[in-house]
């Protein structure tokens, strides 16, 4: 448990090893709840990280040959064949 001191702005400082761990970074929003006397803190998550490999395989090209990813129109590929637009 680690204990730290309210300013008197009323802020305080999470210690670094729950930050890491919890992926608190600057610009995270946080929900406060009241539990009886106790408070309790915890990060909100809208969209998890991800990485570009995470990716990997969600487009494929059914054409022969070798394509480089430049040269694919990932607008083009996610159009369906009744699709009205050019």
């Amino acid at each position: 448990m680690s204990t730290v001191t309210v300013s008197d702005k009323g802020q305080v400082v999470i210690p670094a090893a729950i930050r890491h761990r919890l992926g608190i970074q600057p610009g995270t929003k946080l929900d406060f709840e009241l539990e009886g006397d106790t408070i309790r803190v915890r990060p909100l998550r809208t969209i998890s990280r991800t990485q570009p490999e995470d990716g990997y395989g969600m487009l494929r090209c059914d054409q022969p040959g070798e394509r480089r990813l430049a040269e694919f129109d990932v607008a083009t590929a996610m159009r369906s064949a009744d699709d009205d637009r050019p």
